[in-house]
């Protein structure tokens, strides 16, 4: 890779090689350029950094620790450790870049945070943002996500946001995404589209990767302080893919530390809206206002898509990506629901960690990874904690005996 990769990509137009852009309604170009100009100037200013930096350290409780999972190496082979994000304020690290955007929101003179959630903790991270900030929030979920997610919901609501509800096609994340970007063109001057991922428009993919970087920052010096190497392998899932982008920026240049992209297979890799393995049966196409991989029904419009894990079932993926996958750099596999939720629940007891759905795919890649090559490390980003899915998890999967 590059030595100056962060500033080649992407580029000026907000391409990652092929992939990216902005294909947005007139009428949204100059607010986007107005986003991306006031980014550029805040995120090389000393007053915006060291306001994050503080926000980080004493609101958010960063740096997240890096953690070594005795038992479960012991089990399956291998050294496995646990970025542990699901320890960041709100328990994900969704708040890495809300807190970024709600602060570029009050920057811009902004009055109100707009955005979709899945699995609920990008909207728990919004609504905390807006509180914290003193903005108006509104959370566009899908009825099927907030019937799984309703601790979220719940929480959202507390936090002062108001939750729209999502009634037409799947009702899940995609449907989420279209309703909030139609109430965002609404209003473009006194509100922002928050995106909760490395989705979208640009400058939204660079701006998430640039937020969600600290992840990859403190895990790598981490991981050397720990073991005086680097790790052999790393690990995060993908749906939007923010997550991932933020632990695998630190590693982009390592050439020996092999990375991961870990999708979900969902019921079954055979039948369209049975999964959500973008990169596995995806080609290129046009979603949200970007090109990137994308599930495609034979009309080539944006298939159905099925995952345990509200926060991971969309159609599309970053478009940063979809360069790394053309170029070899990240290798992307597929896990199945029943092999998440038997992690779910190794994890739990072997480890006393809930994690979350979302993150429990990529808990279930590393053990099969540790068995396949046990003189290894693993680097997990354990992004979220399963606390919002345990009801959903007992009611349709019961309790191991």
């Amino acid at each position: 890779m590059l030595a100056n990769y962060f500033k080649e990509f992407p580029n000026q137009e907000g391409f990652f090689n092929e992939y990216g852009g902005a294909f947005i309604p007139p009428q949204l170009e100059s607010e986007m350029r107005k986003i991306n100009d006031a980014y550029f100037a805040i995120s090389k200013s000393h007053k915006f950094i060291s306001e994050l930096r503080d926000i980080r350290k004493h609101f958010q409780g960063r740096p997240t620790p890096v953690y070594h999972c005795n038992r479960l190496s012991q089990k399956y082979g291998g050294q496995i450790y646990l970025k542990r994000e699901d320890l960041n304020h709100t328990g994900a690290h969704k708040l890495n870049h809300c807190m970024g955007e709600a602060l570029l929101a009050k920057y811009m003179g902004k009055k109100k945070l707009i955005a979709e959630t899945g699995a609920g903790q990008h909207g728990v991270a919004l609504a905390t943002a807006a509180a914290y900030f003193g903005l108006e929030c509104e959370i566009h979920m899908g009825e099927v996500d907030m019937k799984k997610e309703y601790p979220n919901v719940q929480r959202m609501k507390i936090l002062g946001a108001t939750v729209v509800p999502v009634s037409h096609g799947l009702k899940t994340l995609k449907e989420a995404v279209d309703s909030a970007f139609e109430a965002y063109l609404e209003d473009p001057i006194n509100t922002i589209y928050c995106i909760g991922s490395v989705v979208g428009p640009h400058p939204f993919p660079m701006m998430v990767r640039d937020f969600q970087r600290i992840v990859g920052i403190e895990a790598k010096d981490q991981f050397f302080d720990m073991t005086g190497e680097l790790p052999d392998n790393i690990v995060a899932c993908v749906g939007g893919g923010s997550n991932a982008m933020g632990i695998f920026s630190a590693f982009l240049n390592d050439a020996a530390c092999r990375l991961y992209g870990i999708e979900p297979a969902g019921k079954s890799l055979s039948t369209i809206g049975d999964h959500a393995a973008t990169m596995t049966h995806g080609k290129p196409g046009i979603i949200h206002g970007f090109k990137c991989y994308l599930l495609q029904d034979e009309n080539g419009e944006p298939a159905a898509v099925h995952s345990v894990a509200s926060g991971l079932d969309y159609p599309g993926i970053g478009p940063e990506h979809s360069m790394l996958r053309d170029l070899n750099k990240v290798t992307y596999e597929s896990i199945s629901d029943k092999e998440c939720i038997d992690a779910f629940f190794e994890l739990s007891r072997l480890e006393g960690i809930i994690p979350a759905l979302e993150s429990s795919h990529a808990v279930a890649f590393a053990m099969k990874l540790a068995k396949e090559n046990p003189k290894q490390s693993i680097l997990v980003n354990l992004s979220g904690r399963g606390d919002k899915d345990l009801d959903y998890v007992i009611e349709n999967f019961g309790l191991p005996q």
